[in-house]
């Protein structure tokens, strides 16, 4: 199954190189939560401070389904 997957600021570095741009269609195994499929990109979960999964916020354990939106933020930061 295909999902679309963003991935922004300092974690665009986790994305595969023929991701060319966002956003990013990747192939997932049916059952697959977002921890899995940060897994398989060999991004660590801690990385990840602000999921979204379809416009709502999401914690890592949804199961991702086909057609999906995921977008992953790193820390914040600024002044």
């Amino acid at each position: 199954m295909k999902i679309e997957l963003n991935l922004y600021a300092t974690l665009e570095k986790y994305l595969p190189p023929e991701a060319g741009h966002r956003p990013f269609q990747i192939e997932c195994d049916p059952g697959s939560t977002i921890r899995d499929l940060l897994q398989r990109i060999e991004m660590p979960f801690e990385v990840a401070k602000i999921i979204f999964l379809n416009g709502l916020h999401a914690q890592g354990d949804e199961v991702l389904k086909e057609g999906d939106h995921l977008g992953i933020f790193p820390p914040l930061g600024g002044g």
